[in-house]
């Protein structure tokens, strides 16, 4: 891993229903297939206009290279600076982009003083330090690398040896605990290098998650690093693909490629990255290759000019021709999609699994249930019923109001036009749900960030509260 070192969307290039078209941007072209395109991003570079007006037209997600390690975020003990990170969330925020926290807890770039501590002193510091990076980004992060790099290249799946590890094997459940307590909503992730194929430390990591999941540990995704040169292991995508079926996500998350044959392996590897289900996005490691740490290797898509490498054709080409089935239109009314506000970062959910008529539609923190599941039903015209995978019932306008702050409810379906919605678009792959008897914005009222709120409709204002993002389900 470098030491310069979950969003699935739909783009806001998509706008009108039957319209096919080949996207003309990474991030762009990754939101149709309901994923996102990002870059490790360095504070420090913010202010060069050429790294930015890349940055800002190609990518809708970031990551920070150092500014949210522990060094940079805890200099001392119980002494929390955010200035840089802060620099970068809020770029990314502003300009509709998620963001990826890298990392919580490392066994390098620790601060001086945590690097003096051991056992049950570093143990404490190191929960304190996921809460209290966890708490303050609570609602901003889209995934959070909490733990990076703790097995071993030894060959047989080990531990790392670690002052981390030393205060206990249970550490990375705990900090796993700790991130879910500080924030409900952030999808948690365990990062590591030399794990793209089949192999004992990857394996190793597999293990680990079986037991996480065997045991009620909240880890929800898991990140492969991909620094690759001239090739990509044969049983990469079967590798994603077999944590994916143990029901985590996975992130391709540091990629950067060297060598004569780059851009067929960036090829590749966003083809493995589109044919599983699960895998919800990807992150090169950098811009342009004069950012990058393997100094010399010209490992990104864009020269040190910022001019598009025959690497990045090459991978807006496998993003463009790699659906399997596509379909017309801004959704694909096969998929099943959770739909997770803008705002709160919660997913729009049936209350309490209820099956009935009338029932509540609220948000509540996003757990992936079929309750929090939803298909996009052709009404035509470029309208769609919204049906639940749970109840079989479908969204409606209570009682066909046109009024402010009338429920959103589920109902039977009779595709009346209080149950049929269009799709807008917003920036950032964003976007809003208008119905066709009201006109109105299905929102979160009063913009809302608390588990239950109520899902109404109001003028459509563009608000935080009225923007929604699709995540497809596997």
């Amino acid at each position: 891993m470098p030491l310069a070192v979950t969003v699935l969307s739909l783009s806001a290039a998509v706008t009108m229903a039957g319209t096919a078209h080949a996207a003309s941007t990474l991030g762009a072209s990754a939101a149709e297939h309901g994923r996102y395109f990002g870059t490790a991003v360095g504070a420090n570079k913010l202010g060069d206009g050429t790294y930015v007006g890349i940055l800002n037209r190609e990518f809708n997600s970031v990551t920070a290279e150092n500014e949210m390690k522990w060094d940079a975020t805890e200099p001392s003990q119980g002494r929390f600076t955010y200035t840089n990170a802060d620099r970068i969330v809020n770029h990314a925020r502003a300009n509709g982009m998620n963001v990826r926290g890298h990392t919580l807890l490392w066994h390098s770039q620790q601060p001086g003083w945590a690097q003096s501590m051991s056992g049950s002193a570093l143990r404490s510091a190191a929960m304190n330090h996921v809460t209290q990076v966890a708490s303050y980004y609570r609602g901003r992060i889209h995934s959070w690398d909490v733990v990076n790099e703790a097995f071993a290249d030894d060959g047989r799946g080990s531990r790392r040896d670690s002052s981390l590890q030393r205060t206990g094997n249970d550490w990375i459940e705990a900090a796993f605990r700790a991130a879910r307590a500080a924030d409900p909503g952030a999808r948690l992730c365990y990062n590591d290098y030399n794990t793209d194929g089949i192999n004992a430390k990857s394996t190793g990591i597999y293990n680990m998650v079986v037991d996480f999941k065997a045991r009620g540990v909240p880890i929800d995704c898991v990140g492969f690093q991909s620094h690759l040169t001239n090739s990509v292991p044969g049983d990469y995508q079967a590798n994603l693909q077999r944590f994916a079926s143990l029901g985590v996500d996975v992130q391709i998350t540091e990629l950067d490629i060297a060598g004569a044959n780059q851009a067929a392996v960036y090829s590749t590897v966003v083809r493995a990255c589109l044919a599983v289900a699960r895998c919800t996005g990807i992150t090169v490691w950098g811009i342009r290759d004069t950012d990058s740490w393997r100094t010399g290797q010209n490992p990104l898509l864009f020269d040190g000019n910022g001019n598009k490498k025959p690497a990045y054709t090459a991978a807006l080409e496998a993003l463009n021709g790699g659906s399997s089935n596509p379909q017309p239109g801004p959704v694909d009314v096969n998929a099943w999609y959770v739909l997770t506000n803008r705002n709160s970062g919660k997913a729009l959910d049936l209350y309490n699994l209820a099956t009935n008529d009338g029932a509540r539609v609220t948000q509540w923190t996003r757990n992936d249930g079929n309750w929090q599941q939803w298909q996009f039903v052709d009404s035509g015209g470029g309208y769609y019923r919204i049906k639940s995978r749970h109840s079989g019932k479908v969204l409606d306008v209570y009682n066909f109001s046109t009024a402010n702050g009338a429920g959103i409810v589920q109902w039977a379906d009779h595709n009346g036009t209080n149950q049929q919605f269009r799709i807008a678009t917003s920036a950032g792959g964003y976007l809003r749900l208008i119905n066709r008897n009201s006109g109105k914005a299905v929102e979160v009222q009063g913009a809302a960030t608390t588990d239950g709120a109520n899902v109404t409709q109001y003028s459509d204002s563009g608000g935080n509260n009225q923007q929604w993002q699709l995540v497809r389900m596997g």
